[in-house]
């Protein structure tokens, strides 16, 4: 990596005061703070407990502008974009608002996470459609299995971007030539990939993309953005709507108008989002991301569990779980040991902060890590190694 490019991973790191104390690889289940965060979630409670002007304005002007932020990480268009609560949100407009009738089928891998099969099945039960739990191999996603899976009534297929226990990264580019080929709508749960894989959602045809953003985005929990197609809007058919689903042009003082026609873009769906400490604390994050850019994100990660798989690949006490295939690769890292639950406290107890995912220690890597977190990570599993 260019010397200017990781003088700016070091002036990032620096932004993080957890980094003096601790070597924390765990960002696929939260992100933790910066010092800008703070201060933005900071002043605007100071504002809100001087209690001294109306702020309101500045909320609205704040969503908005998130939303054009956001839809440029993704290759998205200003209007495609809604700012959420979490990933779910995203997904529930999905399963209760994509135009499916009894019987038709959504095809889930049996591997998923479980909030896009809990949503999906949920909205099965209501409406009528099946959900059809695609059986992976060796706890890999397969997409052969999907091909054969597709039969006349199916209508959907529903992937996480990356897989959250083993960070296994799908291949989007075949499953969206799989939906084109069959006319299938593309729902996308982007949490483990967004802020660390680069993505292209107009490009990749995708209809409905949903991300929180309390891990790799490390903004507040309870926050995240959602992309609807242009294509599909006008095709879901939501049962909730809220009265912020209209444009008022921020005019509170005549609110009897009950002729007002629903926004045409993805802010309709909002549900009238309006946690005004979280939306500064997004916007605060995604600083970061736009000074360093997903691509040279991605690369400086790769880079360093580079460092920790050579390892782990010299050792007989380890065994690599994750693909290091390159276009399955992520910036989580599994790996098995004799007792998986006595590694991750052994960790902890050194201030390393990882977890344990479905029989693996999960590494996850972000822009904060450098070469010495990754030392200290090895240096440790050499002390455990040598303890069995």
């Amino acid at each position: 990596m260019q010397k200017n490019i990781l003088e700016k991973f070091e002036a990032v790191r620096k932004l993080f005061p957890h980094t003096k104390n601790v070597v924390y690889f765990n960002s696929a289940s939260y992100g933790p703070f910066s010092t800008p965060l703070v201060k933005a979630i900071n002043g605007n409670m100071q504002i809100r407990m001087d209690a001294d002007k109306d702020d309101s304005p500045d909320a609205f002007r704040l969503r908005a502008d998130l939303r054009k932020r956001y839809a440029k990480l993704i290759g998205a268009k200003n209007g495609d974009v809604g700012v959420s609560m979490h990933t779910t949100q995203g997904l529930n407009i999905a399963a209760f608002g994509l135009p499916l009738k009894k019987n038709d089928e959504v095809l889930i891998s049996d591997i998923e996470f479980p909030a896009l099969v809990y949503t999906f099945k949920a909205a099965a039960e209501e409406r009528g459609f099946k959900v059809k739990l695609v059986k992976s191999h060796n706890l890999r996603f397969d997409i052969s299995e999907f091909e054969k899976a597709i039969t006349k009534r199916t209508k959907v297929i529903a992937v996480s971007f990356v897989q959250f226990f083993n960070g296994y990264k799908i291949d989007l580019e075949a499953i969206s030539a799989l939906c084109q080929k069959h006319d299938l709508y593309f729902v996308v749960d982007g949490i483990q990939g967004m802020g660390v894989e680069p993505i292209n959602v107009r490009k990749l045809k995708i209809d409905i993309f949903a991300s929180g953003c309390q891990k790799w985005m490390l903004s507040p929990q309870g926050c995240g953005f959602f992309y609807l197609s242009e294509k599909i809007r006008p095709k879901l058919q939501i049962p909730f709507m809220s009265w912020m689903g209209v444009d008022w042009k921020m005019q509170f003082g005549d609110l009897f108008k009950y002729e007002k026609k629903y926004f045409d873009t993805s802010e309709k769906f909002e549900m009238g989002y309006y946690a005004v400490l979280n939306l500064h604390g997004m916007a605060a994050a995604l600083d970061v991301f736009e000074k360093l850019k997903i691509r040279n994100i991605q690369k400086h990660n790769y880079e360093l569990l580079d460092i920790l798989a050579d390892y782990l690949k010299s050792s007989d006490k380890y065994e690599i779980t994750s693909s290091l295939e390159k276009k399955h690769r992520s910036s989580i890292l599994t790996f098995k040991a004799d007792d998986v639950v006595k590694l991750k406290e052994f960790l902890f107890s050194k201030k390393i902060i990882v977890v344990a995912r479905e029989g693996s220690v999960r590494v996850s890597v972000h822009l904060f890590n450098n070469k010495s977190d990754m030392k200290k990570l090895i240096n440790a599993l050499k002390q455990f190694a040598n303890r069995l």
